[in-house]
């Protein structure tokens, strides 16, 4: 079965393991039966907004009774790469949510609000964000500070249809500025590289329903990947694409990972 060929599975959440509040078939048995084979698990998420405790608490609320430490999610990775980019104790300017502050906070970083002083910004999706706050940002940049996204997400997919994403609003920055930020999040390479790397994963599987950022990104990080249609993205939208940038594998469903050939 496919699982005996991975010792992790890096695992996309909204269309892939859940819709919005609703399980997708079969995905808690997959799960279930990659932990009792001993794969590691991680639920990889691009959204910046929750808290990976809120994430853990709404995929145990679905039945997959995920630990806290098997949570990645972008605002982790996006303020991990400070620590390779500026000193300990750097004014960070977060554009975005508190559940983003607290994780730039924990790595020993000073979350702000104002450019004044800000060595980096940190930008995340929050609903509540505005001109005054993109024009701090757009301060701070200009004055050298160093810019990560922590996704670049164009749309957000919601009960009314998609809306804009953090993706549109870096790229108002990226107008604004002329720079170019770097990115946290799929399909870049930083999240899926923590993730492994927190597992001391050495065969890891990307599994999502997007081309354009779960399989996008495992091809960026060199990783084999696992497309299900339960989501965005199709069959025949894969096999279009060139050799090398098509996923590894492609099923109806998370099932195909523990059903014997």
């Amino acid at each position: 079965m496919l699982l005996d060929r991975y010792d992790a599975l890096l695992l996309d959440l909204d269309g892939t393991v859940y819709r919005g509040r609703e399980v997708v078939p079969g995905a808690v048995e997959a799960v279930a039966a990659a932990r009792e084979r001993g794969v590691g698990i991680r639920f990889v998420t691009n959204n910046a907004s929750r808290s990976p405790s809120d994430v853990a608490g709404h995929l145990v609320e679905l039945g997959f009774g995920a630990a806290l430490e098997e949570v990645s999610t972008s605002a982790q990775a996006g303020a991990a790469m400070l620590i390779d980019l500026v000193p300990p104790g750097t004014r960070v300017l977060v554009l975005g949510t508190a559940a983003l502050a607290e994780e730039i906070r924990s790595r020993g970083f000073e979350p702000v609000e104002r450019a004044d002083g800000a060595g980096a910004v940190v930008q995340g999706l929050s609903q509540e964000l505005g001109w005054r706050e993109l024009a701090e940002a757009c301060v701070a940049i200009r004055a050298g500070a160093r810019w990560i996204a922590c996704n670049v997400d164009a749309t957000l997919p919601t009960e009314r249809g998609l809306l804009p994403g953090n993706g549109a609003l870096v790229a108002a920055l990226r107008t604004a500025t002329g720079v170019e930020p770097l990115v946290a999040g799929k399909p870049a390479t930083p999240l899926l590289e923590q993730a492994a790397k927190s597992l001391g994963a050495l065969r890891p599987l990307v599994v999502g329903d997007r081309l354009d950022t779960d399989i996008a990104g495992a091809v960026n990080a060199g990783m084999d990947s696992l497309l299900v249609l339960t989501g965005v993205s199709t069959e025949e939208e894969a096999l279009g694409l060139p050799d090398g940038q098509r996923p590894t594998h492609i099923a109806a469903d998370l099932s195909i990972l523990h059903r014997l050939p």
